[in-house]
């Protein structure tokens, strides 16, 4: 067994790096081993009750009695690192902080499971739509324009706008929870833009009908994991017209028909079907074409081709500037953050934890749910980075680089789904 070094309570220093051997809801602090730095870190933790605390000198800053032979390695039982405090009459404020933060941890979930089934809703909503655009041409458009009104209007008018990473999708529906995310980052951009309500409407239902040309695609093209012959290439590149004729049949507008028409066109002349470049493609359809790029880059028909939301967001800023508008490039990098929900990143204490959340507001500042063996899965700690001061993101990390049991506990999503919650904001003291 690794030898074990502690540190009596009046050898504490700023510097040394400790791990506290209490179950997380029974000490204040967001991590159960840190690096000390100011006094009053060591005062809290000379009140929890243990004897010794065990530190790493590895970890450590050099301070004075941190290589002293005599503190290295004292000589504590294994089973004496604890001493059971007798109870308190009334909680000490560093606990009812700690519990007011487990509180919040409860409310984030609970908004999870709120926004998670409304997302499956939405999904629901769109899957009808789609499968009764032929058969009830004026009913689906209908409800598809009372939808994108719903979605528009409550991202719009919401104090702040919370993106959330969704469960991985069920069965073979990815197309829906395609339209439903280009459909919602679109609204992202728009509202960051302040794009006037009539405008939005019209983004909105030209990002959910973008695809709809797909209707008149074999499915052995649109769902094939290898790349395409020029001849399938061809032939799926007319699903942009497809659309547009589907398009006018369903008597859609002219910006609408223009996002169907051309979502593939890329900034700098290199898409299809026209080769458009610059101004000359229509301005929502450069919002729905970054969009719909990334969310393929996420989601590619062969799983495991799939970037990372970080890596996607990245290889779009430096290698593939060129084919977006810049300005819009800016605008959705800067809504989603350098780490967008999904993201598994490494902090600066080393810990491993996956962005559940970003604030538009807030972009560099996302919620993590980190990895804390000590803690079940269920009540997984989640930590808002707008609050931390101690830590911060060091790195993102591709999935298949955790170790399993991490892996398995973050369940990182294989396809990547987002949904808004834009409820009013929760204030920061975490009452409802």
């Amino acid at each position: 067994m690794q030898d074990k070094h502690y540190l009596s309570m009046d050898q504490l220093q700023v510097g040394h790096y400790v791990y506290l051997d209490l179950k997380w809801f029974e000490h204040p602090f967001a991590f159960s081993h840190f690096k000390i730095k100011a006094q009053d870190q060591i005062k809290t933790i000379r009140t929890l009750g243990l004897k010794n605390v065990r530190y790493s000198p590895e970890l450590s800053e050099a301070v004075g009695s941190i290589q002293s032979p005599t503190t290295a390695a004292l000589p504590v039982p294994e089973t004496g690192a604890v001493s059971a405090p007798a109870p308190a009459p009334e909680l000490s404020p560093v606990m009812v902080a700690k519990r007011a933060m487990m509180e919040q941890m409860r409310l984030r979930r609970l908004d999870a499971e709120r926004v998670e089934k409304a997302f499956a809703n939405t999904a629901n909503t769109i899957r009808d739509i789609e499968k009764n655009l032929y058969s009830k041409p004026q009913e689906t458009v209908q409800q598809a324009s009372k939808l994108v009104g719903q979605i528009a209007d409550s991202i719009l008018n919401a104090p702040e706008l919370a993106i959330q990473v969704m469960g991985d999708t069920a069965g073979g529906e990815e197309m829906y929870f395609h339209s439903l995310n280009v459909t919602m980052l679109s609204m992202m951009m728009a509202r960051d833009l302040q794009l006037p309500m009539a405008v939005v409407g019209a983004l909105g239902m030209g990002a959910l009908m973008h695809d709809i040309g797909h209707k008149e695609i074999p499915d052995k093209i649109r769902r094939k994991t290898e790349p395409l012959t020029q001849a399938e290439r061809n032939f799926y590149e007319l699903h942009c017209q497809y659309g547009v004729d589907i398009g006018k049949r369903l008597q859609l507008s002219a910006p609408v028909l223009a996002i169907i028409r051309e979502h593939h066109e890329m900034y700098d002349g290199t898409g299809f079907p026209a080769k458009l470049k610059g101004d000359a493609i229509n301005l929502l359809s450069r919002i729905v074409a970054i969009a719909n790029h990334y969310d393929e880059l996420c989601n590619p028909p062969a799983i495991a081709q799939a970037l990372t939301p970080h890596e996607a967001l990245s290889l779009m800023f430096a290698k593939m500037r060129t084919k977006f508008d810049p300005k819009f490039l800016q605008v959705f990098i800067r809504c989603l953050g350098v780490y967008p929900p999904g993201t598994i990143v490494q902090l600066s204490n080393g810990v491993i934890g996956m962005v559940a959340t970003v604030n538009t507001a807030r972009p560099m500042k996302p919620v993590l749910v980190v990895y804390d063996a000590d803690v079940p899965k269920e009540e997984a700690i989640m930590l808002d980075m707008d609050r931390e001061t101690e830590v911060n993101i060091a790195k993102s990390i591709r999935p298949a680089q955790v170790p399993r049991e991490v892996y398995n506990y973050l369940s990182p999503r294989k396809r990547v789904s987002y949904y808004f919650d834009a409820n009013a904001a929760r204030p920061k003291d975490g009452k409802p």
